[in-house]
This record gives structure tokens, sequence and C-alpha cells, in this order.
């Protein structure tokens, strides 16, 4: 420490560790610098515009993330009501009825008994979506 300030590598007394932390990062930042290829920067318009995914591609990535979490979510370290709202949020993702089981369990497992009720009257409503829309075809 020189001066009350932390040193960090070769620079003088009167750069901060922050300063010296941003422009080794960031070497264009620093003014004794020079080069002869600039580093390109975004303009105002690329910050602005936001990319657009085809809707199909995005529905097609969800599935697969859907189906590759699916075998994964036992592994995850979540409390019963963690887990039981995971599994609420892939049943209405995918439509997957086979979690409505699992889904169950975790209800069950939930001690809080406010939280137990709201989450079993979850697995009913989703049981409820489900048969109706099994009627309706």
């Amino acid at each position: 420490m020189i001066g009350g300030k932390l040193m960090f590598g070769h620079q003088d007394d009167e750069t901060t560790l922050n300063e010296q932390v941003a422009l080794s990062q960031h070497p264009q930042l620093n003014d004794d610098s020079t080069t002869d290829n600039p580093q390109p920067t975004l303009d105002d318009t690329t910050i602005n515009e936001p990319v657009k995914a085809d809707s199909d591609d995005l529905l097609s990535l969800k599935q697969q993330a859907l189906s590759q979490l699916s075998p994964l979510v036992s592994h995850l370290d979540q409390s019963p009501e963690e887990r039981f709202k995971t599994l609420l949020m892939m049943i209405q993702a995918s439509d997957n009825q086979a979690l409505l089981k699992s889904a169950y369990e975790a209800a069950n497992q939930i001690s809080d008994e406010k939280q137990r009720a709201q989450a079993l009257l979850d697995i009913v409503n989703e049981i409820n979506y489900f048969t109706h829309a099994q009627k309706d075809n």
C-alpha cells in the first residue's frame, strides 16, 4: 500500500485499485495505450434493437430444455416448496401429465399447512385442466 492506496502491478500512486482493474480488463480505456486497430464498439442502434428469434425455434428450444430437465429435477437441491413450484412450472410449460404424481408427492412434503393446502389445490386445478381438455377433444 502506498500513500493509503493499494498498488496493483506497476501503476503510479494516483491510480486507484478499481481504476487499475478497469484498465487491465479494458485496455482501450488506458490513455497510455495506442493501437492502429481500435477496438470495435457497440453503437446505440445495436444496443436498442433486440434480436428476435423465430417463435418455432424458441418453442423447440423450450421443449428440448424441458425434456432434458425432467430427469434431472430430482438432482436439484430444493426445499419441498421449491421442488413443487419447479414441477408445477414444468407441468404447465409442457402439459406433461406424467409429472403430476411427482408434484403431488412434493406437495405432501411441504411442512407449512397453508403452503401445502395451496400446493394441493394447484394439483387439483392441473388435474381439472387435463381432464377438461380430454373431454373437449
